[in-house]
């Protein structure tokens, strides 16, 4: 099923259903930026807020892209902060923000959807400050080998979303190409069973 379509079916019920790789990533998420603080935060894919909410605890103000309208509603619903701006995005065309705003990106469960990445480090380059931070965190490209995707009930069956894999490698390129410094690299697994294949990856550069 397509992304778009997927997201248009998904919105109402994503928050209420189970889904492991969503929870697990917002406890990550905490574990690797809630020790700091930012100014100023870009957020990639908000879709329902389920970041937005902790990023407004560490932040002064936040931009929230998502492509999807019926996502971006339901985080509307959730929060009212003047301290945050949503916006409807598409990732891939231009962003229209200014060089060297930002101190932090944030990007979970996101670029599996999308075919090409470098251009999204190279736009998230571009528009952080100095020193500034990019965290991205994904399905772990080990738990696609073994056929998982983002999938969902729409309540006569299971619809499995339109993805991509991307290797750990093309990630680390794709830093690397931008002078972006890796600082820090965190796999999490369900229950911490270290024993099984990692659900998550997740990374955090520095510009």
């Amino acid at each position: 099923m397509s992304i778009e379509k997927a997201y248009y079916l998904w919105a109402s019920s994503y928050d209420e259903m189970q889904n492991k790789t969503r929870d697990l990533e917002a406890l990550v998420a905490k574990e690797m930026l809630g020790d700091s603080h930012y100014t100023s935060i870009l957020e990639l894919g908000c879709g329902t807020g389920k970041n937005t909410q902790f990023l407004l605890e560490v932040s002064e103000s936040i931009i929230a892209f998502d492509f999807s309208k019926e996502m971006l509603e339901k985080a509307k619903q959730k929060i009212s902060s003047q301290k945050v701006t949503f916006k409807e995005q598409d990732l891939s065309h231009d962003w229209g923000l200014e060089a060297n705003s930002f101190d932090l990106i944030s990007c979970s469960l996101v670029l599996e959807h999308l075919e090409e990445i470098n251009s999204i480090f190279e736009k998230s380059t571009n528009v952080l400050k100095a020193n500034g931070k990019f965290y991205v965190s994904e399905l772990h490209p080990f738990k696609q080998y073994s056929g998982h995707k983002a999938r969902f009930d729409n309540g006569k069956e299971i619809e499995e979303l339109e993805v991509y894999t991307h290797h750990i490698s093309d990630y680390l390129i794709a830093a690397k190409k931008c002078g972006l410094k890796l600082i820090e690299l965190k796999e999490s697994f369900d229950e911490d069973n270290r024993s099984k294949i990692p659900r998550l990856i997740s990374f955090l550069f520095q510009k």
